[in-house]
């Protein structure tokens, strides 16, 4: 096979960037050893968030917002979305002004956002029951998707129907390279020729780069949530939550009350340090992590324990792949022509995906991209060992909802 790219990897930073490069006029091949979703995205949160800690950030998080709502006209594929809005709530005196400052730079990059009283977070949110001392923000345009395999699909058909040949169960046994450029890959199946190829193979990224001679500074980290079984203390209009203080999100799920959060002391999960079939399916969950954030939230949404007490609907997982300083990680790899970078997403993968498949396709075919990437350039790092990349990303997970702390 000879095309113009080959993608290396599934999900939906994948998916994006393959669907965006076919819609630029490149021929594309995906490669994906597993089925496409069937890692880290098919086990996401759905959660797509307005407000960031800077202005790239927010223009991609708001720009894929918009790419969403839009997906079957520029796509011409279906997509259910839910445009709840959501409540970023703050209830000790250090969040509430962390609140305060990153509300503040989120409007003046453009972000709509209104203070809430006691009153009107208990009008807008029917699970959560105010203190009366908490600060309370409304976002309107944030959205969520209520099954992440959604955007898999709608990202699947989208790439067959814009000529994106799919590479199911297929794995890449090398990046071939010749004279510091890559000249494609090798699969268990056979050989692609291609001038591009991008890893975003999530998780399992570090190790095609460095397959490859290059390196990517991420450390991957678990992640879980839980829905709870349906309830008559949640309906489906509700906005999405985020408590930042107890670094605790909730949203309506399948009829209850999805919740899920940041651990203080999480786990790093190296897939190279596993077993050789090792996949997502693996990575170890503890219902007992969920069951303390519930509680950390139980005066105002007593409804979060019950969730995930009474044998929770679902309880799933998956590795988030954290970068040193909390930034995505996308670009040329160091010291290797044609290989692209796409990882680093520190948890808004998923969410961020429409916006950074778009822009990055855009970089890789030489056009101007709309939002400047060369801030999240692989190249800002050198070589780190892999203890300080597993410190300093279990740092920038457990302090996810609030960065400014270090």
């Amino acid at each position: 096979m000879n095309v113009d790219a080959v993608v290396i990897g599934g999900g939906a930073l994948g998916l994006s960037t393959a669907l965006h490069l076919a819609l630029s006029g490149s021929s594309v091949v995906l490669v994906e050893r597993h089925a496409v979703g069937s890692q880290a995205s098919g086990r996401a949160a759905g959660l797509f968030k307005s407000v960031q800690v800077d202005d790239s950030r927010t223009e991609l998080a708001r720009r894929s917002i918009l790419r969403a709502c839009t997906f079957s006209e520029w796509a011409g594929v279906d997509l259910e979305i839910v445009r709840s809005g959501s409540v970023l709530v703050a209830r000790t005196a250090a969040h509430q002004e962390l609140l305060h400052r990153e509300c503040d730079m989120s409007r003046g990059w453009g972000v709509p956002l209104t203070d809430l009283t006691p009153a009107e977070l208990a009008g807008r949110v029917s699970y959560y029951s105010p203190s009366g001392g908490e600060r309370a923000v409304w976002c309107p345009e944030d959205i969520y998707i209520e099954e992440p395999m959604s955007l898999i699909r709608a990202y699947l058909g989208a790439c067959l129907r814009h000529g994106v040949e799919v590479l199911e169960h297929e794995a890449v046994a090398s990046v071939l390279i010749e004279a510091d450029r890559v000249l494609g890959v090798q699969t268990s199946e056979r050989r692609i020729d291609a001038r591009v190829v991008v890893d975003a193979a999530g998780g399992w990224a570090r190790q095609i780069a460095e397959a490859a001679g290059s390196w990517i500074s991420t450390a991957a980290v678990r992640h879980q949530l839980a829905v709870g079984a349906e309830s008559t203390g949640v309906e489906r209009a509700d906005p999405i939550t985020r408590v930042l203080d107890a670094a605790v999100y909730l949203r309506p799920a399948r009829g209850g009350l999805m919740i899920g959060g940041f651990e203080s002391d999480p786990l790093p999960v190296d897939p190279s340090r596993q077993h050789k079939g090792f996949t997502t399916d693996d990575v170890p969950l503890d219902l007992s992590v969920l069951a303390r954030m519930a509680a950390s939230v139980e005066a105002e949404v007593p409804l979060a324990t019950v969730s995930v007490a009474s044998d929770p609907a679902d309880h799933r997982g998956g590795l988030f792949t954290m970068s040193p300083d909390g930034r995505f990680i996308l670009g040329p790899a160091p010291d290797l022509s044609g290989l692209w970078i796409a990882t680093g997403c520190n948890g808004s993968g998923f969410s961020s995906s429409l916006a950074i498949g778009e822009q990055l396709a855009a970089w890789i075919v030489g056009d101007r991209p709309a939002i400047d990437l060369t801030s999240f350039s692989p190249s800002r790092f050198d070589r780190i060992p892999d203890h300080a990349l597993v410190q300093r990303g279990t740092w920038q997970y457990s302090h996810y909802y609030d960065p400014a702390a270090g």
